[in-house]
């Protein structure tokens, strides 16, 4: 019989990937958008769902076998609108039995963390926004005692294949068609990254053997650990160009963030780039044996190649080794 998900946040970046990723492995998708539409496929279906309604929520649920809640509020917002969605995302798992997934982040790791990011170190947050994801995490794990199962499939920043304003595209690789490379961070120090793709297909293999699992259990998708310099010569490869090291201006931004609080909670991350991290994917491999993570490689091509407009450069003129 065939299963099937409903995807919150379907049109965010998690959620995009999500839909393809159970497209492509035989699910039913119930795509939750705020008015209902969307591009259509086979299997696919759309439902108008705004997760600050507790009611739409459970609404949209009955009948599915997994939801993935994947809603990313703005950073200003996350204090007043997160423990409302997860509320409500609770509420919903539990009102159809359905399992909840959640794409997560490293922020409960803090500055003081190990550089290994392991699954059942305790939570060190020494931000806001990792205060409020480690209790956004508690939550759900309360919510096991009323019968909820949820799976956290916990991963770096994201490279995916369209421009959506992440650190990738809007930052970094934004000016690589003017040969410039621009990092925010310790080229020397290694920083957890997430091909979307790749995470959404993961997150699909684990719904396939959720059963497998307890009530509530959390898996960290290892990605890609990479330096800046590393990262750099795998997007001159891609890219085709000699490429000039430009660094983030800091000091600009932190000016700026005394009148945008979207950049006062972007300046709070920045130990991010500055303190060396990577994500144990041990117990990942263990449970999804024969998952093959896409090459570096080949996913810098990919997300350079679909946004080249955007990138302004043509991927005709891409050097990889094939």
């Amino acid at each position: 019989m065939t299963k099937t998900v409903l995807v919150l946040g379907a049109n965010g970046r998690f959620g995009r990937a999500a839909v393809q990723a159970f497209l492509n492995e035989g699910w039913n998708v119930r795509a939750a958008t705020r008015n209902g539409e969307g591009q259509k496929a086979q299997g696919l279906s759309y439902v108008a769902c705004d997760v600050a309604v507790a009611r739409q929520v459970v609404e949209a649920a009955m009948g599915v076998d997994v939801i993935v809640h994947a809603v990313h509020p703005p950073y200003p917002k996350w204090a007043e609108i997160m423990p409302v969605h997860t509320a409500n995302v609770i509420t919903a798992g539990l009102a159809s039995g359905a399992t909840v997934m959640i794409p997560g982040n490293v922020y409960s790791f803090g500055k003081d963390t190990n550089e290994v990011l392991r699954e059942d170190a305790a939570p060190c947050p020494s931000t806001r926004k990792g205060v409020i994801r480690v209790a956004m995490e508690q939550a759900f794990a309360k919510a096991a005692e009323k019968g909820l199962q949820t799976i956290i499939l916990r991963g770096g920043d994201y490279i995916e294949r369209r421009q959506t304003g992440n650190w990738f595209d809007s930052h970094i690789t934004n000016k690589v068609h003017k040969g410039i490379f621009t990092y925010p961070g310790k080229m020397d120090v290694v920083h957890a990254w997430a091909y979307l793709p790749d995470m959404a297909r993961a997150m699909a293999g684990l719904a396939a053997i959720r059963s497998q699992f307890p009530r509530f259990s959390s898996y960290g998708f290892e990605g890609y650990s990479l330096t800046g310099e590393q990262l750099m010569a795998a997007v001159a490869k891609a890219s085709g160009r000699q490429l000039k090291l430009k660094y983030l201006p800091w000091p600009i931004l932190r000016a700026l963030a005394l009148v945008s609080p979207l950049l006062r909670e972007v300046c709070e991350m920045r130990y991010l780039w500055d303190t060396p991290h990577r994500i144990d994917g041990e117990p990942l491999r263990k449970v999804l044996p024969d998952f093959e993570p896409t090459s570096l490689l080949v996913a810098m091509d990919d997300a350079l190649a679909h946004g080249k407009s955007d990138f302004g450069f043509d991927p005709e003129r891409r050097m990889r080794s094939a």
